[in-house]
C-alpha cells in the first residue's frame, strides 16, 4: 500500500484517522465534523435505495396487476439510471461551487421523489409507470454520492484516505442494514394499514418506508445547511484553498504533472467498479423473485425474510469494513480487492442449481398450462383452492418454462451465497473507489467521482434489466453462470494491470510504496 514516510494510522471505525500536532485545532475539528455530515449523506443515499427494495415487487403487483417480473427490472434500474445522469452534473457543479449547493438541491429532489412514491397508487391507470418515474427521481437525488466521495477525497490526506473511505462505506452499510430492517419492521403495519384522509394518503407497509426516507432527507438538509463547511487538504494533510483555488499551495505538484494521472488506470478502475456494482445489482434485484419462486414464499414473507437476510448482510459488512481497514494497512488495497472478487465468484458459483429436486409450480399459472410429461415424483404443485379468491398463488410460475427442468436452489445455498457475497462485495466496493481517488491525485475530483458514480449507476441500471430478462426466460443457471464469467473477467483484468493501479503520489515518487 502507498504510505507516507511516517507510520500508518490504526484507528477505530468512525474515529478521526490521525494523531497530528494540530489535531486539537478548530480547523481540524471542523474538517472532521463536515466529513461526518458527508458520512450521514452517504447513509441516507443507501437507506433511500434499500428501504423499499424488498417491497418493490409486491407493491408493484398490488398497484398494477399488469406489471411483470421484467418490468421490475426496469423499476429497480430507474433509480440507478437517474443517479447515472445526475452524478456527473453534481460532480461538475461541486468542482466550481461549494459542495453545499448541489447537496441541498439533490436532497430536495430526493425528498419530493419519496413523497411521490408514496402516492403512486392514486392514479387509476398506468400506476407502474408512476412508480418507475418516482424511483428515477429518487435516484437522481442520489447523484449527490459523487459530491460526497469527491469532498471526502479532497478533505483527507493520502494517509487518512483508506480509513475515511472505509468509514463512509460503513455508513453506507448501516443504511443498507437499517433500510431493509425498517421495511421488515413496517411490514407489520400490513398491506392495508390505515388512511390519512386529509392528505389522501394510505399509510401501509409499502408507503411508510418512503415517507420515513423523506424525513431523513429533511434532517440531512438541516445538517448540510448548518454544519457543513468547505475543507481541502493535500496528500500530506496540509490545508489548501477550497473550490478549485489550489495553485498557490500545490507546491509538490508541478504543472506538467497536474494532468498526468494514469488514464489507463482510471479507465480500468471504472470498469472494475462497474463489474462490482453490476453483480451486486443482480443479487439485490433477484433476491425477492428468486426466493418467491424457489421457496414458495408469499409477498409478505419475501419482504420480511429478505429484509432480515439483507440486514444481516449489512451487519456482516460492518465487520468486513473494520477488517479491511486493518488488512489494507498491512498488505495494501489491491490484494484486498483481488480477494474480494474471488469470494464473490465463490458466492455466485454456490448459487448455481443442482440436484434432481424441482421448484414448486405455482398453481394459478399451472392450472391452464400444458407441458410435456416428465417424472412426476420430481415435481410438486401448490394446492389449488376451489373458491378462495383472496388466496395468493405461490411457487414458480409455470409460464417460466425453466421451472420444469432447472433444479431448485436450496435455502442453504441461498444463505451461504448471501454470506459470501456479504464478505466480498463490501471489500471490493471500498477498495475500488479508494484506489480510484488515489490514482486521480490532488486535483478536484468532482467530475472524476461523477464518472465513477455514473459507472456504478450504469451497472445498477443494466444489471437488473439484463438479469431479469435472462432469469425470467432462461432461469437461474444461465443468469448466475454469466455472472461468474463476468467476475472471472474482472479478476483477469485486475491481474493484468495490477502494477498500474497505484496512487498518483507513488507514481510520481513523492510517497514510497511498501
Amino acid at each position: 500500500m502507498s504510505q507516507l514516510l511516517d507510520s500508518e494510522e490504526n484507528t477505530p471505525l468512525l474515529k478521526d484517522d490521525t494523531c497530528r500536532d494540530d489535531s486539537q485545532g478548530q480547523e481540524y475539528k471542523n474538517r472532521w465534523r463536515s466529513i461526518r455530515v458527508m458520512y450521514f449523506t452517504m447513509f441516507l443515499s443507501s437507506v433511500g435505495f434499500t428501504i423499499v427494495i424488498t417491497s418493490l415487487w409486491p407493491y408493484l403487483q398490488k398497484i398494477d396487476a399488469s406489471a411483470s417480473a421484467s418490468f421490475l427490472g426496469w423499476v429497480v434500474a430507474a433509480y440507478s439510471l437517474g443517479q447515472m445522469l445526475a452524478s456527473p452534473l453534481f460532480g461538475l457543479w461541486s468542482n466550481y461551487r461549494p459542495s453545499k449547493e448541489p447537496l441541498v438541491c439533490s436532497l430536495f429532489v430526493n425528498i419530493s421523489a419519496n413523497v411521490y412514491y408514496s402516492y403512486v397508487y392514486l392514479p387509476t391507470t398506468e400506476n407502474k409507470f408512476h412508480m418507475l418515474m418516482a424511483r428515477a427521481f429518487v435516484g437522481f437525488g442520489a447523484g449527490n454520492v459523487a459530491v460526497v466521495r469527491s469532498y471526502v477525497a479532497g478533505a483527507t490526506s493520502l494517509k487518512e484516505r483508506t480509513s475515511a473511505m472505509a468509514n463512509m462505506s460503513a455508513c453506507q452499510a448501516l443504511g443498507f442494514i437499517l433500510g431493509p430492517a425498517l421495511q421488515a419492521g413496517l411490514s407489520f403495519v400490513g398491506e392495508t394499514g390505515f388512511s390519512v384522509e386529509i392528505i389522501d394518503l394510505q399509510f401501509n407497509m409499502y408507503t411508510a418506508p418512503a415517507l420515513l426516507a423523506a424525513v431523513f432527507g429533511v434532517i440531512n438538509v438541516l445538517l448540510v445547511t448548518l454544519v457543513l463547511r468547505e475543507h481541502r487538504v493535500d496528500d500530506h494533510g496540509r490545508h489548501i484553498p477550497a473550490i478549485n483555488d489550489v495553485s498557490e499551495d500545490r507546491m509538490e505538484v508541478s504543472p506538467d504533472t497536474v494532468e498526468a494521472n494514469d488514464r489507463v488506470a482510471v479507465l480500468v478502475s471504472n470498469v472494475l467498479f462497474f463489474v462490482i456494482m453490476f453483480i451486486f445489482a443482480v443479487f439485490e434485484t433477484i433476491s425477492t423473485p428468486l426466493s418467491m419462486d424457489m421457496f414458495a414464499w408469499t409477498r409478505k414473507d419475501a419482504v420480511l425474510y429478505n429484509g432480515i437476510i439483507i440486514s444481516c448482510i449489512g451487519l456482516e459488512s460492518i465487520l468486513v469494513f473494520i477488517i479491511v481497514k486493518m488488512v489494507s494497512n498491512r498488505i495494501g488495497d489491491r490484494p484486498v480487492l483481488l480477494a474480494g472478487l474471488a469470494i464473490i465468484f465463490c458466492g455466485f458459483f454456490i448459487l448455481l442449481p443442482w440436484g434432481n429436486q424441482y421448484p414448486v409450480i405455482q398453481w394459478a399459472a399451472a392450472s391452464n398450462y400444458s407441458f410435456a410429461p416428465t417424472p412426476a415424483s420430481n415435481y410438486s404443485f401448490a394446492p389449488t383452492p376451489a373458491s378462495n379468491q383472496s388466496f395468493e398463488a405461490t411457487g414458480c410460475p409455470a409460464e417460466q418454462t425453466w421451472c420444469q427442468y432447472v433444479p431448485a436452489i436450496h435455502l442453504a445455498q441461498y444463505i451461504t451465497s448471501d454470506v459470501l457475497i456479504g464478505v466480498g462485495y463490501p471489500a471490493c466496493n471500498v477498495m475500488s473507489y479508494t484506489l480510484y481517488s488515489k490514482i486521480i491525485g490532488p486535483k478536484p475530483q468532482g467530475v472524476y467521482m461523477g464518472w465513477l458514480t455514473a459507472s456504478g449507476s450504469g451497472a445498477r441500471t443494466l444489471g437488473p434489466v439484463f438479469v431479469s430478462q435472462v432469469y425470467t426466460h432462461l432461469g437461474p443457471r444461465w443468469a448466475f453462470s454469466l455472472i461468474c464469467g463476468m467476475v472471472l473477467g474482472a479478476i483477469v483484468l485486475l491481474g493484468a494491470l495490477y502494477h498500474r493501479l497505484i496512487a498518483f503520489s507513488v507514481r510520481h515518487g513523492r510517497i514510497l510504496e511498501q
